[in-house]
């Protein structure tokens, strides 16, 4: 079976330095407008039990796939959600 090439990102660090991420699953919540977007860093081993995984607000900032911005999640209700989503997307991967 062939393996599905992810669609990748980079992130800048305070610094500058530039960091390559996978995107696992983006997903949208309808109450309250906003988008998330579920990554890990591209250089982990897929093989591996547990991958670190990071989670962010995102908006969509213009016509190119580009033009994002990233925001850090910040409420409890907010975590939750996405556990709960990045719950489901890994039983989904397991079967």
């Amino acid at each position: 079976m062939a393996q599905e090439e992810n669609e990748r990102i980079v992130i800048p660090d305070e610094e500058g330095n530039e960091h390559l991420f996978d995107v696992l699953f983006t997903f949208d919540v309808d109450e309250t407008g906003k988008s998330y977007m579920v990554l890990t860093d591209a250089g982990e081993n897929e093989d591996e039990e547990e991958v670190e995984v990071f989670a962010f607000r995102f908006e969509d900032e213009g016509e190119k796939e580009s033009d994002i911005s990233l925001f850090p999640i910040e409420t409890d209700e907010e975590w939750d959600m996405v556990e709960e989503m990045i719950e489901t997307f890994s039983s989904g991967e397991m079967e």
